[in-house]
């Protein structure tokens, strides 16, 4: 009983066969088949190697939302070269709320102002990918994506002993602000706290010695994230007027970072950048120096690195290689209907007839049966040699061409 279930499961399923097997015996190749099987089988294998690169291929994604927190602490790094020496400059921050940030992280360096031509060559790198992120935002993608691969986009060192005197400062560190928009600045004098605010001594220091030329080597907000270029990352500013105030208006966006290469909460930010000589006599009125005047926004951004998955993957696969398979079998099979059509309608190829004399005879068929007995059935009206193939071919490429016509 077992055996005979098994049998009709059998028999069942193998009637369900949707891709019935031809016999070798019935299967004709020919050399224009052949020619299209190779040209399939070249476009499925370049287009599915292409599809393996895109598969490869990540690309970032951007979600906005309110940001809630804004209890947390915002980290500002700072790395800026000021053309005056360390005892007569000062940098503090002082935000909305009138509350002094103490600039504990905040060093004070003395060097050249001049660069070394190894770091020109840094420099002018820099600002020709500035001016080139500028042109076309779809390089930060790149940027993105090739965290911790880059260098640094700090000043290189300056190489041997320096012999020039060091008539610079470079103010670099870093300090931690409220999430409230604010102020840092670098001005003649050191800062000093009071109760009602703060004040910088500036009258020990000589009007003809004030010089705000400066070089911005690194400015960002946030968690500092190798290989990534900031908005002020190479901007230099020189002036020979003493009395000259610079300003930078920047938006804060904070901003999360998920790569597969680094996960990371970082701030974003876009600047506006102004600059003006004090003259009191003209209306003109302020203090010399360098301001950068911050407010962070309410939206954060999410960018986040998006990979095709596998299942897509092999769907297109599988329609990139049925796809070709079933237009190249239609294209072949249109091309021959037509090259049938021409070829029988002028009488061309193999459908030209040979000088044979047409002999006319009455034949009787014989057809085999399954059961091995023989069924004899009267002759039809027959030609002999080409005359038989080309009436054949004829008619049955007229008829395929009628039954294609629309009705």
């Amino acid at each position: 009983m077992r055996r005979l279930y098994r049998k009709k499961a059998l028999s069942l399923v193998k009637e369900l066969d949707a891709f019935p097997k031809v016999p070798e015996s019935y299967v004709e190749t020919t050399a224009t088949g052949g020619t299209v099987s190779l040209i399939a089988f070249t476009a499925m294998a370049l287009l599915a190697f292409f599809e393996f690169f895109v598969y490869r291929d990540t690309w970032m994604k951007y979600e906005y939302e309110v940001d809630k927190d804004f209890s947390s602490k915002l980290r500002i790094n700072i790395d800026i070269t000021v053309a005056m020496k360390c005892q007569h400059v000062g940098a503090d921050i002082l935000d909305l709320a009138e509350t002094m940030i103490t600039s504990n992280g905040i060093q004070y360096e003395p060097v050249i102002f001049e660069l070394t031509p190894q770091q020109k060559l840094w420099h002018r790198t820099l600002l020709l990918i500035q001016n080139r992120l500028r042109e076309e935002h779809s390089l930060q993608e790149v940027l993105y994506k090739s965290v911790l691969k880059g260098a640094p986009t700090a000043l290189p060192p300056r190489e041997g002993t320096a012999s020039e005197p060091l008539s610079a400062c470079r103010i670099h560190g870093h300090v931690y602000v409220n999430k409230v928009a604010g102020n840092f600045h670098i001005t003649v004098g050191k800062p000093i706290h009071h109760p009602r605010g703060h004040a910088h001594i500036a009258a020990f220091v000589s009007h003809d010695t004030y010089n705000f030329s400066h070089r911005i080597d690194h400015v960002s907000f946030g968690e500092e994230i190798p290989g990534i270029i900031n908005p002020l990352d190479g901007t230099e500013k020189i002036t020979s007027n003493h009395n000259e105030m610079f300003q930078y208006f920047i938006t804060v966006v904070p901003t999360k970072l998920h790569t597969s290469k680094v996960s990371a909460d970082t701030h974003q930010f876009s600047v506006t950048e102004r600059e003006r000589v004090i003259n009191h006599a003209a209306g003109s009125h302020g203090v010399s120096g360098i301001f950068m005047k911050y407010d962070t926004s309410s939206l954060m951004v999410t960018v986040s690195e998006q990979h095709m998955p596998l299942w897509q993957f092999l769907v297109r696969l599988c329609g990139i290689i049925g796809g070709i398979f079933s237009t190249t079998g239609m294209i072949h099979g249109f091309v021959g209907f037509c090259f049938d059509i021409v070829c029988c309608r002028f009488k061309l190829g193999p459908y030209k007839p040979r000088e044979v004399s047409p002999v006319f005879f009455i034949a009787t068929k014989t057809m085999s049966q399954n059961d091995g007995k023989s069924l004899h059935v009267p002759g039809s009206l027959c030609l002999t040699g080409s005359s038989v193939f080309t009436l054949y071919l004829c008619v049955f490429s007229i008829s395929r061409w009628f039954s294609q016509i629309p009705m």
